[in-house]
């Protein structure tokens, strides 16, 4: 930026600065998924096709940000673990989230017809992101332990409710 009697604006920036040595998780989370996926016609509980093209947008992210040493994804979310010496823009919070989120969502639209080719884009998806800090491997295992846990759990949900519509329409009448 060029000197001028404005810069003093850039002092009420607010310092966000992330905590040294410690892992960030930074998870993606599509915002209005539900609706999105029924507009859409998103097969249930999983549509192959959406699970593949979240992949994509992952593996796109990890390869623009050499500091992520891990990425978990289910359903409509994902999370990046970047290592503890990340000094990724100084470690400033908001500029972390928003750049992967941004990647993640620009990468959804893009790949769009790559994996839907017979199916118009009617909106674009929205994704929300947050950043957590962990001190230690302890905590950061129990995170991704957690969020195992409640993909086990969504499925075991789905496929229960898809059990049970199943047996209801198949019921013969009485």
């Amino acid at each position: 930026m060029a000197k001028s009697k404005y810069e003093y604006v850039k002092k009420f920036e607010r310092n966000d600065s992330l905590l040294p040595n410690t892992w960030l998780v930074i998870r993606v989370d599509g915002r209005g998924f539900h609706k999105f996926s029924d507009k859409h016609g998103f097969v249930k509980p999983n549509d192959q096709k959406a699970l593949e093209l979240m992949n994509k947008c992952a593996e796109n992210v990890m390869n623009d940000f050499r500091d992520i040493v891990l990425a978990y994804g289910q359903s409509d979310e994902y999370s990046f673990v970047l290592k503890k010496e990340c000094s990724l823009y100084d470690r400033r919070e908001t500029k972390i989230v928003s750049t992967i989120v941004s990647l993640f969502t620009s990468n959804y639209v893009f790949n769009w017809n790559k994996y839907f080719p017979d199916k118009e884009l009617l909106y674009p998806p929205s994704f929300d992101g947050r950043v957590v800090q962990y001190p230690d491997d302890n905590n950061l295992r129990d995170y991704l332990s957690w969020r195992q846990t409640d993909c086990k759990s969504s499925l075991f949900s789905a496929k229960s409710t898809q059990l049970i519509s199943f047996v209801i329409s198949h019921r013969p009448y009485q």
